[in-house]
């Protein structure tokens, strides 16, 4: 359980390291790369043994449903206090597939989808890929922190929309949301007879003193409009392995996704559940809190590197290891600041126009790796903007 061991990426298939050249033009032998949502840093030791074991078996049909998906319930009833049945639990190829089957399942070509940006690109990426619309409800920058404006949203809705996707917790303001602000789309969704579905692949990687709130438990009336969506992808760093969950909680929504399944055939990888299974674990949870003290020590110090650099600003993260970088305040262009990251520090991040409105003065940061890289980083940054000191 030594996050600092360093372990070299590259060369090995990696979209992380191995495409950071290509996409951005950042050396491949001298670069960092920060951008795609995995980490660098093993699977834990019970992930890891679990695939082993099944490879040195027989890789033929399994039926190992009740197990994977007790596994499951085990976990968000003990992290989340939050209860499932076990009928509600359909498997997909991770949480991006999860969205285009909802929206294939529940929504028509045409339809608006209601996205509160700036938030993960691969939302609107599925969206218009499906023939559907983009609607973006911009979340209102305050002094540092996203805040929702209700008010300007309904003004905004003509009845076209039929489906809201929430980021919560939010990548990539790092946002863990509160109650009030749970009801609040809750509320909303109902004012605009929308569906609502809660992705909610970040819920834990929490830090103190914030706490997630399954959607369903901030407001069980809710549940005949609600899609969820986990996966064990970004907590135990097995994004590869594809499996994620959309949890249906109202019976008649769930008998039509389960139909729409039954049409297309799909089945989840064995591998993915077994791994699942063993992750959703006692020994996989103090993993799990090893890791968030030490991305909880990662964002700490990248922030304070952050701050140090006039014009720089970032969003202190509850939740993530995503780190959401302003440089309004450099009053550089876009393409200014970003060749600095890219060219001067050599660093490889997400560029915040892919998450859309309000994400034009942002590039995204993976913290999610060796802390001797997070120093690295920084030292780089500082000096890419030295002329600013």
């Amino acid at each position: 359980m030594n996050f600092d061991d360093l372990i070299d990426r590259r060369g090995t298939h990696c979209a992380k390291w191995d495409m950071m050249e290509p996409l951005y033009g950042v050396p491949a032998d001298t670069g960092l790369s920060m951008w795609v949502a995995d980490t660098d840093f093993q699977a834990p030791e019970v992930v890891r043994r679990k695939i082993h074991e099944v490879a040195d078996g027989v890789l033929g049909y399994t039926n190992l449903d009740a197990h994977y998906k007790g596994a499951i319930q085990w976990w968000m009833e003990n992290r989340h206090g939050w209860s499932i049945e076990q009928d509600a639990i359909f498997t997909t190829t991770g949480l991006v597939n999860g969205v285009g089957m909802c929206l294939d399942t529940f929504t028509a070509p045409g339809d608006g989808i209601v996205l509160f940006t700036p938030v993960y690109h691969a939302f609107a990426k599925v969206i218009r890929a499906s023939g559907r619309t983009v609607v973006e409800c911009p979340l209102v920058n305050n002094d540092g922190r996203y805040e929702m404006d209700f008010a300007a949203y309904d003004a905004m809705m003509t009845g076209s929309e039929k489906m809201v996707i929430l980021c919560s917790p939010h990548n990539p303001g790092g946002r863990v949301w509160t109650q009030e602000e749970l009801q609040g789309v809750a509320d909303f969704a109902k004012r605009h007879d929308l569906l609502l579905l809660s992705d909610e692949i970040h819920h834990d990687l929490v830090y103190a003193g914030h706490k997630h709130i399954a959607m369903q438990n901030a407001d069980p009336s809710i549940t005949d409009r609600l899609l969820m969506l986990t996966a064990p992808s970004k907590t135990f760093n097995i994004a590869g392995l594809h499996t994620g969950q959309v949890i249906i909680p109202d019976p008649d929504l769930r008998a039509r996704f389960a139909a729409r399944m039954a049409a297309l055939s799909l089945a989840p990888n064995s591998v993915g559940q077994f791994a699942t299974a063993a992750a959703y674990s006692p020994e996989g949870a103090e993993w799990v809190d090893a890791q968030v003290a030490y991305l909880d020590q990662n964002r700490q110090i990248f922030d304070a590197a952050i701050e140090d650099i006039p014009g720089l600003s970032s969003m202190k993260l509850e939740s993530t290891y995503l780190a959401w970088i302003d440089f309004t305040d450099t009053g550089m262009p876009r393409e200014e600041f970003t060749n600095r990251v890219e060219q001067d520090a050599q660093i490889a991040a997400n560029h915040g126009t892919t998450f859309g409105l309000g994400g034009e003065s942002f590039l995204r940061f993976n913290l999610g790796t060796q802390r001797s890289r997070i120093e690295e980083a920084c030292a780089r940054l500082t000096r890419a903007f030295g002329d600013l000191q």
